[in-house]
């Protein structure tokens, strides 16, 4: 590998599976990862989805945390527009007085969810236009500079907590490239702008207290396995997975036939569309193609995420993609 690599976890929860049992898989994730050498592990804030279990993400980052020793971990992201700087401010403080050196903070403007779980976490809809002005307040509440006069986080201030800004357009570009902090791009399921985007992240990047160079981080999906056919069978079973997702409705799933019929036509393409940017076969044939990758990207780290539905098939995944961190087969 080229580029260094971090992992993307959803805290996904599978058909049959309870949410302690999906949180139980991610801290055994972390606790493998960080044997194996990756960088870091992210967290993403996401509403009213069954299969996802980190929506109340810096609760789960503490939780990890307290199951693992050494691994940085973060969010990728949490929703800003849906919080108030100062209590992300409290929250991530209190992450890293208790973990000092292991926390990182990355934020998006996206409300993670849809409109009608917007309504009901009473989000200003106005709250995305202040975005750059709540990060800068975020951070100056995690300095030892408050911008907000008699106000000051306890905990947080001083802790200094890493920023990262995590988009999927240029405006995110732009923030990032605005306040000097890194950029991480979710190319893992919003690949068009990826190249424009970074262009002009790196053409526009002002340095800045915690960053002197621009530093891009791309998202990238992987699916490892033993063999070729393998992964193929294993990426079809995603892609099924993410029509069923995105195409169920009402608290009623498709079933495995309906969501083929949708995965063959125009929309069904659209859903796969989205995850273009996806390695999967043999570690050998997944390196290559995230070398590969790195590149079309400008990218000075992979974050990666695994849509593997099948929980053993999931770890093994990431099992094999450590093997390329240390050179060696697994």
């Amino acid at each position: 590998m080229t580029v260094p690599l971090s992992i993307l976890d959803l805290a996904t929860v599978g058909e049959g599976e309870t949410v302690r049992e999906g949180l139980d898989a991610s801290v055994t994730l972390a606790q493998r990862a960080e044997e194996w050498g990756f960088r870091r592990i992210w967290y993403a804030e996401h509403h009213n989805m069954r299969s996802v279990a980190s929506s109340a993400t810096s609760v789960v980052i503490g939780h990890v945390a307290a199951h693992t020793e050494r691994i940085t971990l973060g969010s990728g992201g949490v929703m800003l527009p849906n919080h108030s700087p100062l209590v992300i401010a409290e929250q991530f403080g209190t992450l890293a007085t208790l973990f000092p050196g292991r926390i990182e903070l990355g934020l998006g403007r996206a409300p993670g969810t849809d409109q009608q779980t917007v309504g009901a976490m009473r989000r200003d809809a106005r709250a995305s236009d202040r975005f750059p002005q709540d990060v800068q307040e975020l951070q100056a509440f995690l300095s030892d500079e408050s911008i907000v006069p008699g106000v000051q986080a306890f905990p947080g201030k001083g802790t200094n907590v890493p920023l990262a800004i995590l988009g999927s357009s240029l405006y995110g570009a732009q923030v990032a490239a605005l306040l000097g902090l890194p950029y991480g791009f979710a190319s893992h399921f919003a690949p068009e702008a990826l190249e424009q985007a970074v262009a002009l992240y790196r053409q526009e990047f002002r340095p800045s207290a915690q960053l002197a160079e621009p530093r891009v981080i791309a998202g990238v999906n992987v699916i490892a396995a033993d063999s070729t056919e393998e992964a193929a069978r294993l990426r079809h079973l995603a892609q099924r997975n993410r029509v069923k997702l995105f195409v169920s409705r009402g608290g009623q799933k498709l079933t495995d036939d309906e969501a083929e019929v949708v995965l063959d036509s125009p929309s069904g393409q659209q859903i796969v569309a989205m995850s273009r940017y996806t390695a999967a076969g043999t570690p050998d044939e997944v390196a290559r193609y995230l070398d590969e990758f790195a590149t079309r990207a400008d990218a000075d780290e992979l974050i990666v995420m695994c849509p593997v539905v099948d929980r053993p098939a999931w770890f093994r995944s990431f099992e094999l993609l450590a093997g390329l961190l240390r050179g060696v087969a697994v």
